[in-house]
């Protein structure tokens, strides 16, 4: 991956992180966090893994909202980067923070 890449990514996440945070008025969204963007190499789609808060139904209604702001989340995008072109969102959740959870009851009951 290239350090410009890199670069965008960090910046991704942090602009959309300020979105959802500041400017995104939607109650079923709750506590999100976005853990990681990715993006292709040519820059025109952007992965941005996040993490809700919450119980599954939680989950799946802030998935819901985030895929219904895409477009929003884009557009305030575009205002604040200065790239030519904005990359398309992908959302996707999160799912590391479980799975370690689960190892780490798994070994502890492996000590036992």
């Amino acid at each position: 991956m290239s350090l410009k890449q890199e670069r965008l990514d960090m910046v991704l996440q942090r602009e959309i992180s300020n979105i959802l945070q500041f400017d995104l008025k939607n109650p079923k969204l709750g506590f999100v966090t976005v853990t990681d963007v990715q993006c292709t190499k040519d820059l025109s789609i952007a992965k941005v893994y996040v993490s809700f808060l919450g119980k599954q139904e939680r989950n799946d209604a802030g998935m819901r909202v985030l895929n219904h702001s895409k477009g929003y989340i884009r557009s305030e995008l575009a205002k604040r980067l200065t790239i030519r072109k904005t990359p398309d969102l992908i959302f996707l959740q999160d799912k590391s923070l479980e799975r370690g959870n689960r190892i780490e009851s798994i070994l502890h009951d492996l000590d036992k």
